[in-house]
């Protein structure tokens, strides 16, 4: 909406690491609240890093991130990173209970979160199973739930579906997609597929080999929801092969 402040805002956002690799070298980007914002670049271009520096895992080592709509970072923040990361031993309700269960939540109180949370994505009949049981999307379904049961105003997923095969991907893309649209939390998303970037999002960032920084933001004008139809459309097409030319110049500079 015109003269509303971004929620977040990178202002010349670097970091080096203590071995000297500098993986951003000046970050400058803004995200409106309730956006889906896509990052996509080469790899070991600093995607993963911009996103633990929003989330305040790292602090950059120079600039500035802002929240300007909020004044400051929200104290709840979900991550949905590459691998599940659900404990082997934890059933899935326990596993999507973690996070209330740091914030001090008593278990009765919070189950039905953690039951909304799981028919959110369309595990309601697999609370008491292992994840020894599930498939990996399922797994993946699990770790996005965790993400959600706090329901945090912000979303952040470090290329989530990266290992599943391209049917499970899709159907994880229309699952969140579907999330998105009805739940509105702001979602920065790092993924190495320029298509899945164009599926999900409102707006792609387009990242140049390290040291990382924004070389195009490309609009996505599609609207929503979004469907096979879509995949197929030219105007799909076209900006695919817009994104990967921004990405070449990008690799090649």
């Amino acid at each position: 909406m015109t003269g509303t402040p971004p929620l977040i805002e990178l202002a010349g956002i670097g970091k080096t690491y203590g071995s000297g690799t500098v993986a951003l070298g000046g970050v400058d980007a803004s995200v409106r609240e309730g956006g889906f914002v896509s990052l996509v670049g080469p790899s070991g271009c600093g995607k993963s890093t911009l996103l633990r520096i929003v989330a305040g895992l790292i602090a950059p080592d120079r600039g500035q991130i802002s929240w300007p709509a909020s004044g400051t970072r929200p104290s709840d923040i979900g991550f949905v990173f590459q691998d599940a990361t659900l404990m082997p031993w934890a059933r899935v309700a326990e596993n999507v209970y973690l996070p209330l269960k740091l914030k001090g939540i008593p278990k009765d109180e919070a189950m039905p979160r953690v039951r909304d949370a799981l028919a959110r994505v369309g595990l309601a009949d697999f609370a008491s199973a292992f994840p020894r049981e599930l498939s990996g999307g399922m797994k993946m379904r699990v770790s996005i739930a965790r993400a959600l049961v706090t329901e945090p105003p912000v979303l952040l997923m470090d290329e989530p579906f990266a290992a599943l095969d391209e049917f499970t991907r899709e159907k994880l893309d229309d699952d969140l997609v579907d999330l998105w649209t009805s739940q509105k939390f702001t979602t920065i998303f790092v993924t190495h597929s320029i298509y899945e970037s164009i599926y999900l999002s409102e707006r792609v960032l387009v990242m140049g080999a390290r040291p990382g920084r924004i070389l195009a933001d490309i609009a996505i004008e599609a609207p929503y929801p979004r469907g096979r139809a879509f995949r197929e459309s030219t105007p799909y097409v076209e900006t695919c092969a817009r994104v990967s030319a921004a990405l070449r110049e990008g690799v090649s500079r």
